[in-house]
């Protein structure tokens, strides 16, 4: 839907109407002008204060941001956060708030539909906001059944006056049950099994699917509820530190299991601003995929290496480190201006002279190429759904549908062939997504590798990654490939493939 709703959860249209579970209609709703009093007086005519936390407004504002304006949530929540000037505490509690009800929305919605015996969609989208965000603290989190409510109450005083009585009365109802008996019943409305699947653990139906194909892929399709579970989870924040310019990871912090250069903190924010841009926030999966290439073959001075689709940068600059370390030369291209701005400051706190380039990843220079014969390592980190980065990136999860990868594969195989065409004789290209769709991954590989025939040599991906790996990682596979999960490897789902040229 084009507000970002889930669909294919449970029905909620007529079915807590037999279950007796919804609020009477008499209790308001969003319907115009209804709501008697509703401005004012929520609760049985008492006049109530208009209190709302700072961390609970901004919380709603991101949501309807990303719901209303197709905001980012990683992007948004720290500006609003910084101009509410909310204490460390108040800041936690608003990232809570926000991140834990966009990745569980589904969940949240299909419980709503139940105990308002409406469907979502007939409910104005401000006060289905109000709802998901009550219904987040009232079963995700230790705030007082008495403060969730009357805070969401007086948010819809606010942002919705004539529902307040109705949004008083849904989470009242929500309240009445325990988060596993309203699984229970959202599961039992559901009309397939991985529609129960959906709802329960907040993921679309298409989603669902397509996880279970690429772990089946594995041998490990049961392991599905592990991932969905690991993707509603909220993950540490994982920083690098580039090699060679930054202190040792151990002297930083808690090292990662796998990446060498990466590492966990109790203040990693703090830690990012005293570093100067050499300590970066990124995910382990994302260091592996550039280390990948970076040390796929001890570096002979003088390479050129390319970073395709460089924006937002984090890769690029972990790339430039260990280029400088090499005595190799590294140029970034990024089809969007914006995000090839963000390129050069991430690359910045490197001395090494990256060339940034704003262009469409498919139509490369050739007098860029020509001038040395091409690259000897190219990283494409193709443009993804980002299914491999939900929990970080909650929203991704509503945006995206199926329709959506069909333009991408056909963009990442353009991209891929152009990648390929710029490697010089015997270079190396990794081909890396954030996403475990088969037809993002093995998909776009096994048709490129058909289209370049004898050029193209598929490399042990698997054994160059555990190589550049603090430790054994578990991976299935016949070896040209690398999929990480975030239930089994604690990352992002990256996806990486390495080919030589010959």
């Amino acid at each position: 839907m084009s507000d970002g709703r889930p669909t294919g959860g449970a029905r909620g249209e007529g079915g807590d109407r037999r279950r007796g579970a919804g609020p009477d209609r008499s209790s308001g709703g969003p319907r115009r002008g209804g709501g008697r009093g509703g401005a004012s007086r929520g609760d049985g005519g008492r006049p109530r204060a208009d209190r709302i936390s700072p961390a609970r407004l901004v919380a709603y504002e991101v949501l309807a941001a990303v719901r209303g304006s197709d905001a980012y949530a990683n992007l948004l929540l720290p500006t609003r956060i910084e101009r509410a000037r909310l204490s460390r505490a108040d800041a936690a509690l608003a990232t809570e708030l926000t991140y834990g009800t966009l990745r569980l929305l589904g969940r949240y919605d299909a419980i709503i539909a139940l105990a308002a015996g409406r469907e979502v969609g007939a409910i104005d989208p401000p006060v289905l906001d109000v709802l998901r965000l009550g219904a987040h603290q009232l079963l995700a989190t230790r705030v007082p059944t008495h403060a969730a409510v009357n805070e969401s109450v007086a948010l819809a005083r606010r942002v919705a006056p004539p529902a307040a009585g109705f949004v008083n009365a849904v989470l009242r109802s929500v309240a009445r049950r325990e988060l596993d008996g309203w699984l229970e019943l959202v599961a039992e409305e559901a009309d397939s099994p991985d529609a129960a699947l959906a709802a329960v653990h907040s993921h679309p139906v298409w989603v669902i699917r397509a996880l279970r194909s690429a772990l089946e892929r594995e041998g490990r399709g049961d392991e599905l509820v592990d991932l969905l579970e690991a993707d509603n989870a909220s993950p540490r924040v994982n920083l690098t530190a580039l090699p060679g310019l930054a202190a040792d990871p151990a002297e930083l912090g808690e090292p990662d299991r796998y990446s060498p250069t990466g590492l966990t903190a109790e203040a990693p924010f703090d830690l990012v601003g005293a570093n100067g841009g050499l300590v970066r926030v990124q995910d382990e999966g994302s260091q592996l995929a550039a280390l990948a290439l970076s040390r796929v073959a001890p570096v002979r001075p003088g390479e050129r290496w390319l970073d395709l689709c460089s924006g937002p940068g984090g890769k690029t600059a972990l790339l430039a480190a260990e280029a400088l370390a090499g005595g190799a030369a590294l140029v970034a291209n990024e089809v969007v201006p914006a995000r090839a701005e963000l390129v050069r400051k991430a690359v910045a706190p490197v001395p090494l002279d990256v060339a940034v380039h704003v262009g469409d990843g498919r139509e490369l220079d050739p007098a860029e190429l020509n001038a040395a014969g091409g690259f000897d390592r190219i990283l494409l980190d193709a443009p993804c759904t980002g299914l491999g980065a939900l929990r970080r990136r909650p929203e991704a999860r509503w945006r995206k549908s199926p329709t959506d990868v069909a333009e991408l594969t056909e963009l990442q195989g353009e991209l891929a062939d152009a990648a390929f065409a710029a490697l010089a004789p015997g270079g190396v290209l990794a081909y890396v997504t954030c996403s475990p769709h088969a037809a993002e991954t093995h998909g776009i590989l096994g048709r490129a590798l058909a289209r370049w025939g004898d050029a193209a040599e598929p490399l042990d991906t698997a054994s160059i990654v555990q190589a550049a790996s603090r430790h054994p990682l578990d991976l299935a596979g016949d070896g040209r490939t690398v999929q990480l999960w975030p239930h089994r490897h604690g990352t992002d789902a990256m996806f990486i493939a390495l080919v030589r040229k010959r």
